[in-house]
């Protein structure tokens, strides 16, 4: 999580308090007389006085953070209120508070008051811890002390500074005019973005004269979008007065980190106005579908109370006050429904977390929900994006067409030694020589358009070189003499860091790049320089960047851009081999770039630049006025070439996909990448296994189309689906149930060309139409940005880990929560049938059979170690169930809790108490106090007996607890001569009468535990040998 810093957990509730600043915009730090002053407003425009707060036209939100769901005040009360709003946990409460009521009272008050106040203890304990956790947080995040220019206004940061407000880029240490921010906090994505500081006060001589200048900043309302900003830059003392446009380029948001350099802004938004807070909601906490079945049977059991209650008083034939015998009865039997089943699943739910963070397998594995560990035990449908996920995100050129002649691996030496006769020819010739031979002319024609690709790819992007000390040569040196050994590049993108990688492997190196310059070497060492005009970045909606040079050294201006080939298609001039060879190098797994160039002259450039400052400035409909104006120069440029890079497939992704196929998970893979290069990718990473026909799901506009197209893929079986955005969103308009049907029944499903809502929607369908659990994996560079990884249930390092962490992990829990909640209950039920015969013996009396301590013991100290010890339990080792992916597929039938576990367990419940208490009442002689020792102790027997046939692998502390457990039965004997003879259970009568009825209740389901793994023996049983 980094520094911890607004990064959502599932089980947290973020916010912001109210509170405000009279420094606000402007400033940082502050504090107003009055929180009043701060109440919720519309969000409004604002004009921020550079060193002037004074001037500011409104009060603002207080600058600090508070992710803490309660205050000193409320967290008792919102801790039980949260607690006692569940009805289970609600009736415990009636229960406990009828015992005030003499009429209603069975035994001591501490009986029923004991087990409750140790549910609440453990729940207020672990709310307590979170509490602390995120208090410590936030009060380390809020400490953080920052450099202010002066008492009036101005902050600054150095590199790995987190940002701790939305501001406005006003100056920077970096020689080049530019910084890089980390951006993973806040929008999950682990490229750098670069950002420039505002050009006139860039060009001040130092950073104390911004606030000798008279300068404000207009900005927009707050609102929640991280990707844009709209806002102006204007400074009135100078003469003209100085105007300037703000765009995202300019902000820097709270929650982003300086990963260069040191910096200067001011502040325009604080507290809930950060655009990180507008986009935090409050999350809801999620609801395992194992607690959903847990709840179930608990509804059950309490209809089962309800019944035996109304039964006793019936058999009574309701004489007397029978609605008081009714719920004396409802008391007598209240252990039908176990009080401790919530704490003993939640304190297994954290050891399940424990035991996942601690796998040394899977490393740097962090569990933010710890309340759904069971889900992993159950997924049908895993949902992945492609780039960073499956693959590793790290680009590695391959390919450059030119429509005639394309360059792989094995042919780069051709294209460098084309840029190196370019430049050697122009260094040593005339520039007018005649007489040359046609193959020299052809010689030439194509080093000259070798040389205006690279040259192209080598301008048009947003790297920038960095050079650092290597212990040799300092950094000051190496940045003046471009060593080669000191640079590195940083950009927003792998993909551009590739670009021009290769560049540099063929002869043109990017050596220099500052705000309004960049410098090239040629392979003779001369250095190119090149100044910036413009600059148009990539975005996910434009899908093409642009920028316009002017070489220094002929005065040539020149437009160069590059972009998928969807949007570049209708923008470079026709040609015949685009398209198809596009297709081509997206069959090979490729991710392709179309690069084109257009020539300006001075006077179109003029014209141009005059619109789009005039554009720029703005403040209405800014983005939709400056893309027009960019539009008019796309219009019949230059196709110089395509750009192939692949991204290599992570490690092991293949045997963890086909681990996933082979326990009976269907994984569909949703990438924004095009048709072919995703269908190759799901070939190479055998998401589609090499037998499996691929139907392609053709591109469909309207209603009919969709229709014909569905016709067709229903008539094939067995196949792997691959279908495009735009026709998904068409069948989802018109035939979402029919879609959704033949879809789920595909062995792999992938989905091109996938705007980020639609991936959202595929995963809420797929949860809506099937009823099953679906698993959306992405890295925290996946989704565009959207708020990819921040509230992530579970986050791994490799794709690989999401094998031992569905096969091993999930499935250890889902079958340790079913065996210890059915367990619970069975201790539950047991003690209620001895209960239920106890009274039906003597007439229907409501008496309790076991009173005071005996009751508390026997659900805590007796039996809580042992019945708790399952959740060490597994039937098969790691190594088995990773080879072995088939015993997961057993899992998602639901059987290890299910209506007829629950029975089975119910009638051994019946059996055991029964056996138990009429066992006690024949054998015991003459006193009352001998069937409650002789049928406590055989309980109590019975119980840790029954734990040791549920254990299928033990542990060292399952045998402790046993021992344990038995111990304190022992020892605590001494101090219950109140309900127990001591002097009886000396005897050995007492002895072979326990031994008897432990034997009856216990030995027959031995003998069947034997014979069923014997002729009918479970799955995982024929690999434990």
């Amino acid at each position: 999580a980094g520094q911890g810093f607004l990064l959502q957990n599932p089980q947290e509730r973020s916010c912001w308090w109210p509170q405000c600043q009279a420094g606000g915009p402007g400033w940082l730090l502050g504090c107003c007389e009055c929180l009043r002053c701060c109440g919720r407003r519309e969000p409004r425009p604002r004009t921020v006085w550079l060193g002037h707060p004074e001037k500011r036209e409104q009060r603002y939100p207080r600058n600090v953070i508070n992710n803490q769901k309660y205050n000193f005040f409320t967290f008792l009360p919102g801790v039980l209120f949260n607690q006692f709003k569940y009805f289970f946990n609600l009736y415990f409460l009636l229960l406990a508070c009828s015992q005030f009521v003499v009429e209603m009272r069975l035994g001591a008050l501490y009986t029923y008051w004991v087990p409750l106040g140790f549910v609440l203890a453990v729940t207020v304990i672990r709310e307590a811890a979170e509490e602390i956790r995120c208090y410590m947080r936030d009060k380390e995040v809020n400490s953080q002390i920052y450099s202010k220019l002066t008492a009036r206004g101005g902050l600054r940061f150095c590199t790995n500074q987190r940002v701790p407000a939305d501001m406005i880029f006003l100056r920077t240490s970096e020689k080049n005019g530019s910084c890089f921010l980390r951006t993973d906090q806040l929008d999950g994505e682990t490229d750098w973005k670069l950002r420039l500081p505002v050009s006139c006060t860039q060009r001040l001589p130092t950073a104390s004269d911004l606030l000798q200048i008279r300068s404000y900043v207009y900005a927009e309302e707050p609102n929640i979008d991280i990707h844009n900003f709209v806002g102006t830059f204007t400074r009135e003392d100078s003469d003209p007065p100085v105007n300037e446009s703000l765009s995202i380029e300019n902000t820097l948001w709270a929650s982003t980190v300086i990963a260069s350099g040191t910096v200067v802004g001011v502040v325009l938004y604080t507290g809930r106005e950060l655009r990180s807070v507008m986009n935090t909601s409050n999350p809801r906490s999620k609801i395992g579908l194992f607690d959903l079945e847990v709840n179930c049977l608990t509804k059950i059991l309490f209809g089962a109370l309800v019944v035996v209650s109304l039964v006793m008083v019936a058999l009574q034939h309701f004489a007397g006050r029978w609605y008081l015998q009714i719920i004396r009865f409802l008391l007598l039997f209240s252990n039908i429904i176990p009080i401790s089943l919530r704490v003993n699943l939640d304190m297994g739910k954290i050891v399940y977390s424990w035991v996942i963070r601690r796998d040394s397998k899977i490393p740097g594995t962090v569990v933010r929900s710890s309340t759904i560990p069971e889900q992993l035990g159950r997924i049908s449908y895993l949902l992945t994006d492609k780039t960073g996920t499956l693959t590793q995100n790290e680009m590695v050129f391959k390919r450059l067409h030119l429509g005639t002649v394309a360059y792989g691996l094995d042919s780069m030496d051709e294209v460098q030694s084309h840029i190196f006769s370019i430049y050697t020819q122009q260094a040593q010739e005339p520039p007018a020589v005649k007489g040359l031979s046609v193959a020299t002319k052809v010689r030439r024609t194509m080093s000259s358009r070798v040389h205006e690709a690279v040259k192209a790819i080598a301008l048009c992007h947003n790297v920038t070189p960095v050079y650092e000390s290597n212990g040799v040569t300092d950094q000051a040196e190496a940045e003046r003499h471009y060593e080669d050994s000191c640079r590195v590049y940083q950009a927003s993108s792998p993909d551009e860091v590739a670009l021009v990688q290769w560049t540099e492997s063929v002869g043109l190196t990017l050596v220099g790049r500052d705000q309004s310059s960049v410098q090239l070497r040629s392979p003779g060492g001369h250095i190119l320089n090149f100044t910036i005009l413009q600059i148009f970045p990539f975005t996910y909606e434009s899908k093409r960047m642009g920028i316009i040079v002017r070489d220094e050294s002929t005065g040539e201006i020149t437009f160069y851009m590059k972009g998928a080939d969807v949007v570049m298609a209708g923008i470079v001039q026709y040609n015949d081999w685009l398209e198809e060879e596009c297709g081509n190098m997206a069959r090979e797994g490729l991710r392709v770039l179309v690069v084109a160039k257009k020539s300006l002259t001075e006077e179109q450039y003029q014209d141009f630049e005059a619109r789009y400052v005039q554009a720029k400035l703005s403040v209405h409909d800014r983005s939709l006025k400056v893309a027009t104006v960019i539009e008019s120069l796309e219009m019949e440029m230059e196709l110089l070439c395509l750009t192939g890079v692949e991204d290599q497939l992570q490690t092991d992704v293949r045997p963890t996909l086909e681990t996933l196929r082979n326990a009976g998970i269907k994984v569909w893979m949703l990438t924004g990448d095009k048709l072919e290069t995703a269908t190759c990718t799901a070939k190479n990473a055998h998401l589609v296994t090499r037998t499996q026909d691929i139907h392609i799901f053709r591109l469909v506009t309207n209603r009919g189309e969709a229709h014909l197209e569905l016709n067709a893929f229903r008539r094939k079986h067995d196949c792997a689906l691959v279908i495009s955005g735009d026709s998904l969103e068409v069948c989802l308009k018109y035939y979402e149930y029919e879609f959704m049907e033949l879809a789920c029944q595909c062995p792999a499903v992938v989905c091109c060309r996938c705007a980020p809502t639609q991936k959202a929607q595929i995963v809420r369908l797929l949860q809506e139409r099937t009823g099953k659990l679906t698993c959306a994996v992405g890295d925290d560079n996946s989704l565009e940005g959207k708020q990819a990884s921040l509230a992530a249930d579970f986050s791994i390092t490799q794709f690989k880990h999401l094998g031992r962490l569905l096969m091993v992990h999930g499935r250890n829990s889902y079958k340790r929560s079913a065996a210890l909640s059915q367990f619970v209950i069975h201790r539950s039920l047991c003690i209620s049938t001895m209960q239920a015969v106890f009274s039906s013996v003597f007439y229907f009396a409501s008496v309790p059979l076991y009173q005071g301590f005996l009751i508390i013991g026997y659900s805590t100290i007796y039996t809580m170690f042992p019945v708790f010890s399952l959740v060490l339990d597994k039937d098969v080792k790691s190594e088995v169930a990773m080879l072995y992916p088939e015993l997961y597929k057993d899992l998602l039938k639901g059987r290890p809790l299910s209506y007829k576990t629950f029975l089975i367990w119910v009638l051994i419940s019946i059996y055991q108490g029964s056996i138990i208490m009429y066992g006690a009442l024949l054998l015991f002689e003459s006193e009352f106090v001998h069937i409650v020792a002789i049928s406590f102790t055989s309980l109590i027997l019975t119980e840790l007996l029954m734990v040791a046939l549920t254990i299928q692998t033990w542990h060292w502390l399952m045998i402790v607890a046993e021992l344990l457990s038995l111990s304190c039965y022992i020892a605590s004997l001494v101090f219950l001569h109140e309900f127990i003879d001591v002097y009886f259970i000396a005897t050995l009568s007492f002895l072979w009468k326990v031994t008897v009825i432990t034997l009856v209740s216990c030995l027959p389901l031995y003998v069947l535990k034997y014979l069923r793994r014997r002729f009918s023996p479970p799955s995982y049983s024929k690999l434990t040998s």
